[in-house]
């Protein structure tokens, strides 16, 4: 079955930085052609689209994280990363990856961050 393995969250300052990734399987052969985006949910709050990037390398961005977060992949190793910087309290969330659109069967469980001082 596909699956989504989000690692990389965890306890950070303010300001702080942190890279996420994102490893699927069983998508060796064909990773490379598919859409992928990651997505988060907050506390009390709807899970919402942060970024995608096309097979192409086409890119999205969120109006909340442009200019301080950066989507990448490597399909050689199946992997989508999330590079984020600047951190705020309120980016706090379990972030997801997930194909575009998503499948309903492909969530995983996510990987938190903590944005605290």
């Amino acid at each position: 079955q596909v699956q989504f393995v989000e690692s990389g969250g965890g306890l950070v300052q303010p300001g702080g930085s942190l890279r996420l990734s994102c490893a699927a399987s069983p998508f060796r052969i064909i990773f490379r052609l598919l859409r992928m985006g990651w997505y988060r949910q907050a506390p009390e709050k709807q899970r919402e689209l942060v970024a995608h990037i096309s097979s192409g390398g086409v890119i999205y961005y969120a109006d909340s994280v442009k200019g301080r977060f950066a989507i990448s992949r490597d399909n050689a190793k199946n992997t989508v990363y999330l590079q984020m910087n600047s951190l705020k309290p309120e980016t706090t969330a379990v972030y997801y990856c997930n194909t575009i659109p998503p499948g309903e069967d492909y969530w995983g469980q996510g990987t938190q961050d903590n944005v605290s001082s």
